[in-house]
């Protein structure tokens, strides 16, 4: 009996290197395990490349053509679902009345408004007053001149308030109306002291003095108004024509200026020859005669007005016109003939003829002054007539006033006649 004991079978000592090599590789299993080598046991190597194989089989071939059968019957499906006819829906004719299409036709306009960003922020407001106004035009036929001939000079002016676009018409209506109950008499066949040349002097004088405080222009032809009223009312000396000038500016500078001059200043200004109880007192007799209105239509109130209604208005033209009716003001016969609002158009009309502009008397201007071309002819003649005269006249104080470069020195322009 074999006493020997069977030993397990001894496993292969691996080298020193083949032990560093499987360290390496961690994980990684051998080529030889993950199959890349094949061993041939008696197999076609053409059966493996099934692939490749260019014997015919007829099974394959059959699925193959059952499967493109399919494919043709799945794409004319699709085809058929998307060239799927839809009818045309019916037009349907809705007869409307006139309102309703007009009511259609504004909510159109208001939306092509809206989208083009002409809308306006404000909605236009109409006031009592502007309603009753053109109610009554339109009751007087007043309306019957065609409006896109004249401008609309106040439109700028909508948004300010300052400028009453709303009542600046009924405004400078009642200026029409009080200019007449105002009017100046023919006061020098009363006046035994002073005559015409003297009070040329004086308002030649009142004008540098104007100049030299730098008033406002509203200040001097209430001043000149102021003069004119009261010598219609009362007989002055020639030693009381100057004093009556300086009470009257004074009493302009209250009435018009922010920061009147004292009366100090026109103390000065006319070298003491009048002291400061005269200047008070022949301010309250002026005031007295007059019954305190101040509030009158001047010249320049219409000037504004005009100039404004010359569209387009530019600043030569704008001095010109006030060039014109200035020197008009020193002449006595002009402002006893006409009254303040003619006096201020035929400025404007000989101001558009001195400048050579094209088509001088329009509708607007007609419209707004209230006056035809016929109308202003004989005043705007005396206008052109002075202002050849004045550069002849020892009086230089108009002259010298719209010969500077801030007034466009119109004065030193050439007068054209008419």
């Amino acid at each position: 009996m074999d006493s020997r004991v069977g030993l397990p079978p001894h496993l292969p000592i691996k080298a020193p290197e083949e032990q560093k090599q499987k360290k390496e590789a961690g994980n990684r299993r051998p080529l030889q395990e993950i199959g890349n080598t094949v061993k041939f046991q008696n197999v076609p190597i053409i059966k493996s490349l099934g692939a490749l194989s260019l014997v015919p089989d007829e099974g394959a071939a059959e699925k193959k053509k059952k499967a493109e059968e399919g494919m043709v019957r799945e794409h004319e499906a699709r085809a058929q679902k998307k060239v799927t006819y839809k009818p045309k829906p019916e037009t349907v004719i809705i007869i409307s009345s006139d309102e309703e299409e007009e009511v259609d036709d504004k909510r159109l306009l208001k939306k092509k408004r809206v989208l083009s960003g002409k809308r306006s922020s404000r909605k236009k407001k109409y006031s009592l007053t502007s309603v009753l106004t053109a109610r009554s035009k339109a009751a007087c036929g007043l309306t019957t001149r065609p409006r896109e001939l004249v401008a609309d000079i106040d439109a700028a002016d909508a948004d300010n308030e300052l400028a009453v676009v709303e009542y600046v018409e009924e405004i400078y209506k009642f200026y029409r109306i009080t200019e007449n109950e105002y009017r100046l008499i023919d006061y020098m066949s009363l006046q035994h002291h002073i005559n015409e040349k003297m009070r040329m002097i004086l308002i030649d004088w009142l004008v540098e003095v104007h100049n030299k405080f730098e008033l406002l222009p509203e200040t001097l032809y209430l001043t000149i108004d102021l003069v004119d009223r009261y010598l219609c009312t009362k007989v002055v000396s020639r030693k009381e024509l100057q004093l009556v000038g300086l009470s009257s500016m004074l009493l302009a500078c209250k009435y018009e200026e922010i920061w009147a001059p004292e009366v100090n200043d026109f103390m000065s200004i006319s070298d003491n020859a009048y002291t400061q109880e005269q200047i008070l007192s022949m301010e309250k007799e002026i005031l007295g005669k007059l019954e305190w209105n101040l509030t009158v239509a001047t010249p320049y109130v219409f000037l504004v007005r005009f100039i404004k209604a010359t569209i387009p208005s530019d600043k030569e033209m704008e001095n010109m016109a006030f060039y014109l009716a200035e020197n008009g003001l020193m002449q006595y016969q002009l402002v006893v003939s006409f009254p303040p609002s003619l006096i201020a158009a035929a400025s404007v009309y000989a101001a558009l003829h001195n400048l050579g502009r094209i088509r001088i008397w329009n509708e607007t201007l007609q419209h707004y002054t209230g006056y035809s071309e016929e109308q202003l002819m004989e005043c705007a003649k005396m206008l052109i007539k002075f202002q050849i005269a004045a550069k002849e006249n020892k009086l230089k104080g108009v002259l010298r006033k719209f010969s500077s470069v801030d007034r466009s020195a119109v004065s030193l322009l050439p007068p054209v006649y008419i």
